[in-house]
């Protein structure tokens, strides 16, 4: 006997999964969901835990908010990124354990 075959998602469903793993297919990008993972960072906190750039960190957080990944909040004269939720963060850890294997 075989199960019933699950219901098959629409196109735009298939797209946003899609839309979601090109704004992640970086390394610097890849790093930075995790480094969020742990909590809300401030710009120069990405710079010195990843080792690049901040120009480089800049352009790829706009990538991520611009997909809705990360959300920014202004406090003083800085940016606070954190995760608009943590099922992105799932993905990229799980990824990241994935590659260790």
């Amino acid at each position: 006997m075989t199960s019933p075959s699950p219901a098959r998602e629409p196109l735009e469903t298939l797209q946003a999964a899609s839309d979601l793993l090109r704004a992640l297919a970086s390394p610097v990008r890849v790093g930075i969901v995790r480094e969020l993972a742990e909590g809300g960072k401030y710009v120069h906190e990405l710079v010195a835990a990843l080792g690049v750039s901040q120009p480089l960190v800049s352009q790829h957080l706009r990538v991520l908010r611009t997909s809705r990944i990360v959300t920014a909040r202004r406090q003083a004269r800085e940016t606070r990124y954190s995760l608009t939720d943590d099922h992105v963060a799932h993905i990229v850890l799980d990824a990241i354990r994935h590659a260790q294997e």
